[in-house]
């Protein structure tokens, strides 16, 4: 065993078991994927003149998922990726918006960080495919795409970027609205059709070739359904995943989408990404989302996102008078890795640029009597939690969220929530 490999298990002692468990242990850990973006980036290898390749960061995080899964003897049942699995686009606009009259206009932020560019079918969409790879054949996964995973991206023409960003005046988007279209490299990549999906008996349902999808899996007892959601869908969508829950009625249902939460618990998309307001009639956006959907299915217990750079987690009651946990993590702006791979801060070397130091979520269940989830937030990269990771708050705490004390930043990293009334809504123990 590699002695990156025995820390990881020893970090974990407390968070998964050691041995592998049978089918109706009370208790199983749902692996999440946070942004993956700046790891699979062409200009983040070493070849493109960076210190290091951020690929094998992300390497890492699906080699250590495939060890643990429950069929190689540990206790991670399901995987899913909240999006932003690559960087780049590869168009500058989608047949189908340029056939409505969108256009679009220089934006110096699109072409300083985010100009479309071939490398990502060269270089990034095989990086991916190489690390989900890793799961293949192991345990059933999600993948949901995310804005960068689009096709095509610019700047819509009606909001204009601020001439000076930083002192935007009057304007309310100083970025102007970037907008995101296609998404035939996604499905290239993971769409229902490829090698990943097709055929496997727990991939139980998809929409628009597999950009939305659904998934079964088994743990502590209970079979689960899990929905996979393009960033803010249309109502095409919508209806899809009600048709999704009706056909399977009564099992705990999770939902993952790119976009839902912001840092602040807030159900709003940051203003430089607004699918709803640059184009109305083919996006809801997550409160829509909550009130159309989430809070009049009873099965949705859980919703997962990424996209927005940190964490939070909300609770709020469905319709139904139960409780729906939704949760925020994504770490692509985290450098520490980075910082200590060229000697410099962050504040004094390539500012701007990150990578994510291998952070991931760790979800134990345990549906025991009194039914909890022990969330993790633990680093490959590290070989630690969050709470075992002495210089954890200084690290990242002042980026994120400064204005709280340590002890509060790393509870929002490393907690446990109790299942409120999870045995009555989905019954005992199958």
């Amino acid at each position: 065993m590699r002695f990156k490999t025995l820390l990881a298990a020893l970090a974990l002692s407390s968070v998964m078991p050691a041995t592998a468990q049978p089918i109706n242990d009370t208790a199983f850990t749902i692996a999440v994927i946070p942004d993956t973006q700046n790891y699979t980036d062409f200009e983040h290898q070493t070849e493109a003149g960076f210190p290091f390749d951020a690929r094998e960061l992300f390497y890492q995080q699906m080699a250590f998922i495939a060890r643990n899964a429950r069929s190689q003897g540990g206790d991670i049942v399901f995987a899913t990726a909240v999006g932003d699995i690559w960087q780049h686009a590869t168009s500058r606009m989608d047949p189908d918006h340029a056939a409505r009259g969108l256009r679009a206009i220089p934006n110096p932020v699109v072409e300083r960080h985010l100009a479309p560019d071939a490398r990502a079918l060269t270089i990034e969409l095989p990086i991916a495919r190489r690390g989900f790879g890793m799961l293949d054949g192991k345990l059933p996964f999600s993948v949901v795409p995310g804005n960068h995973d689009y096709d095509s991206n610019w700047s819509d023409s009606r909001y204009p970027p601020a001439a000076d960003i930083a002192h935007p005046g009057a304007n309310r988007f100083p970025f102007g609205q970037l907008h995101y279209g296609g998404l035939k490299n996604w499905t290239s990549a993971f769409g229902a059709r490829t090698p990943f999906f097709a055929d496997k008996p727990w991939y139980v349902g998809s929409f628009n070739d597999g950009v939305d999808s659904a998934q079964l899996f088994e743990g502590g007892g209970y079979r689960f359904l899990h929905l996979g959601l393009e960033m803010a869908p249309d109502d095409a969508t919508i209806a899809w995943a009600e048709a999704m829950v009706r056909a399977h009625p009564g099992l705990p249902t999770i939902v993952t989408i790119h976009d839902f939460l912001n840092p602040e618990a807030q159900r709003k998309p940051i203003s430089a990404v607004d699918f709803k307001l640059v184009d109305p009639e083919h996006h809801n956006d997550a409160e829509d989302l909550w009130t159309r959907f989430i809070a009049t299915h009873d099965q949705i217990f859980l919703v997962l996102s990424g996209h927005q750079n940190g964490q939070a987690r909300r609770v709020d009651t469905n319709r139904f008078g139960h409780p729906v946990i939704q949760l925020l993590a994504d770490y692509q702006d985290r450098r520490r890795s980075l910082d200590a791979a060229t000697g410099t801060t962050t504040a004094a070397s390539m500012l701007g640029v990150g990578i994510g130091d291998g952070w991931l979520r760790l979800m134990r269940f345990d549906l025991a009597k009194n039914p909890t989830l022990m969330v993790r937030t633990f680093s490959t990269h590290y070989a630690a939690t969050a709470s075992q990771l002495p210089t954890y708050a200084a690290s990242y705490k002042a980026s994120e969220k400064p204005t709280i004390s340590d002890a509060a930043f790393l509870g929002q990293e490393d907690f446990t929530l109790s299942l409120t009334g999870f045995r009555e809504r989905f019954g005992q123990r199958q």
